[in-house]
């Protein structure tokens, strides 16, 4: 038996993470974003002209998802998109426009007060500790199957 629910990990996460993610979208909404534009923007704030399938990884959006997110972001002025000049030429950059780096200046307030609400009462020493075990947590879960293999084998053992 796993034991009480407050006990588990992926419980605990989650619950932090959808409470979080409800209250942020919530907000920024009337701003014109969403929760996943709002991760595309940071990423592309972080490092500009990201490759697509870069892009799925560092905002942890499906890459069928996230091209329709961008689809939509390039029709609102958000973003742009090109055919990379070098290599293959079936790799599309993405980028912030103008118009993106202005929504991204109003979303980077809200997302920092988040921050601070989520670790109020942490020491700064203790913050980072938290967010380094977060990063390492996330790093041992490359050892699990991707796109739901698990899930798919372990329906499989189970047929009579």
């Amino acid at each position: 038996m796993m034991g009480p629910l407050e006990a588990y990990l992926p419980y605990l996460l989650n619950r932090a993470g959808a409470r979080l993610a409800a209250a942020f979208q919530a907000e920024v909404r009337p701003l014109g974003a969403s929760l996943q534009i709002w991760r595309v923007l940071a990423a592309l704030r972080e490092r500009d002209r990201r490759r697509m399938g870069d892009l799925a990884l560092t905002t942890a959006i499906e890459v069928s998802t996230l091209t329709r997110l961008v689809d939509t972001m390039e029709r609102r002025g958000l973003v742009a998109r090109r055919r990379a000049e070098r290599g293959d030429g079936r790799t599309i950059i993405v980028r912030t426009t103008p118009e993106g780096r202005r929504l991204t200046a109003r979303l980077v307030p809200v997302a920092r007060r988040y921050e601070t609400v989520a670790l109020a009462g942490f020491a700064p020493a203790d913050a980072e500790q938290l967010k380094d075990a977060l990063r390492r947590l996330y790093a041992n879960l490359d050892a699990l199957p991707a796109n739901g293999d698990a899930a798919a084998s372990t329906r499989k053992e189970k047929r009579p």
